[in-house]
């Protein structure tokens, strides 16, 4: 058993004994500390000799006694005075790390940085993407169709009902605003035109894939992310099983695949929302509605529609598949990447949307 610590006070000498560490001072530390604190101010000799253990607790404790500073005679061995000098190295007060304010400039550079390293990773990862393509042609039998019937399911079924919703909603209040001002010019009949070509041509696409951005990547970004948590990614490649077919490549497929289906029951639910609509506002029957859809709206906008949904999925998955493979081992990493994932998708869909207007400009748009 160890010795308790102890204490004996001389005139102008403390000697101190016995085992010095915290789980001993722990029950007397009131005691000892009024013992220390009565023989600090007149003590000018210390005997530390005599102790058989001292522990960094005790070698703070013993340090602030004699006020920070060496005592004018002090008896202890070699292995004590390294412990009590390691304490006197110590800063009385640490100092706050502040961080430099960044300037303007400096805050658009990190920004432009940190987009094209993300900008990178995207462009390594959908080379990825061509070379596990380029052996599952060459190997149909691992191709993961389980993994991408799945993905299909979770993608597109499974939103087949917030975004028939959404769609309806929105065909209703664009026929509804746009039948009030058509009634003010006598323009009635155009209702058709605006409706079928702002949404099978641009609302149609744009607004699956901002609810497909928010709902299926995001959900795809925190899979990813939890994976890598758990080292569920790592045991992957332990076991020899390509991450990237496994993981990543049905996602993107998946989600791919199911956009234009989504995009192309959006649009048709829009449109009948914008049909009942324009029916109780306008007194427009559904049959002159379907009759005049297909001369007012070209079938090179509904290429277009569908094109763009080809591209916004695969936009969308790859962006929140980079995010989710670049998730570190924390939570907090992985509500930020799944953060940017989404936001990052947005913007990019728009951009995206926004190229397709400019190249697309002279397509499907019928000549007065």
């Amino acid at each position: 058993m160890s010795e308790l610590p102890s204490l004996h006070a001389e005139p102008g000498r403390v000697v101190l004994s016995g085992c010095w560490t915290l789980a001993e001072m722990l029950p007397n530390m009131p005691a000892l500390q009024a013992q220390l604190a009565a023989c600090s101010a007149t003590t000018k000799h210390w005997d530390l000799s005599a102790v058989t253990r001292l522990d960094s607790a005790a070698a703070v404790l013993l340090w602030r006694t004699w006020g920070s500073s060496w005592p004018a005679s002090l008896a202890i061995s070699d292995l004590h005075r390294q412990s009590l000098a390691r304490v006197a190295e110590l800063p009385v007060d640490i100092p706050e790390q502040t961080r430099p304010r960044r300037g303007f400039p400096e805050m658009v550079g990190a920004l432009l940085l940190k987009a094209m390293a993300n900008l990178r990773g995207m462009i390594v990862l959908f080379g990825q993407l061509l070379l596990d393509t380029a052996y599952l042609c060459r190997h149909p039998r691992d191709i993961p169709w389980k993994e991408f019937t799945a993905n299909v399911y979770k993608a597109g079924a499974q939103a087949l009902a917030v975004t028939a919703l959404v769609g309806f909603l929105i065909g209703v209040t664009i026929s509804y605003l746009s039948a009030l001002q058509l009634k003010s010019f006598g323009a009635d009949l155009f209702i058709v035109n605006i409706l079928g070509i702002s949404i099978i041509r641009e609302l149609g696409p744009v607004l699956v894939a901002v609810l497909v951005a928010g709902r299926s990547g995001s959900a795809m970004t925190a899979q990813i992310g939890v994976m890598r948590v758990t080292e569920e990614i790592d045991a992957l490649s332990t076991m020899g099983i390509s991450r990237s077919i496994r993981v990543v490549l049905p996602k993107i497929f998946g989600l791919t695949v199911a956009m234009p289906l989504l995009v192309l029951w959006t649009s048709a639910v829009a449109l009948f929302g914008g049909m009942l609509a324009a029916l109780v506002q306008l007194d427009l029957s559904l049959i002159y509605f379907l009759e005049n859809l297909p001369r007012a709206v070209p079938m090179a906008n509904l290429v277009i529609g569908l094109c763009k949904g080809v591209m916004f999925g695969f936009v969308i998955a790859i962006v929140a598949c980079h995010f989710g493979l670049h998730v570190k081992p924390n939570t907090e990493s992985l509500s930020a990447n799944t953060t940017s994932a989404v936001v990052t998708a947005i913007t990019t869909v728009i951009l995206v949307d926004a190229i397709f207007a400019i190249f697309t400009r002279q397509i499907g748009v019928p000549q007065l």
